[in-house]
């Protein structure tokens, strides 16, 4: 049985993650955030994205 986490989900766990165990702080938190926002609208967001999807693909392959 096979089950998919979304990749936002995931992420947005580990930043509540840290910032309940005080690892980073609000301002931070929210200025990353934010930097991840605008980031998307970039021409680096195609870079990004092909960033992440080959290593959730690898990811993927060690586990079978």
């Amino acid at each position: 049985m096979v089950i998919t986490i979304p990749l936002v989900l995931l992420l947005a766990v580990v930043a509540a993650l840290l910032l309940r165990f005080k690892a980073v702080g609000f301002g931070a938190a929210v200025a990353i955030a934010l930097f991840g926002f605008y980031l998307a609208g970039t021409g680096a967001s195609d870079t990004v994205n092909q960033l992440v999807t080959a290593v959730t693909g690898a990811l993927a392959d060690t586990g079978r």
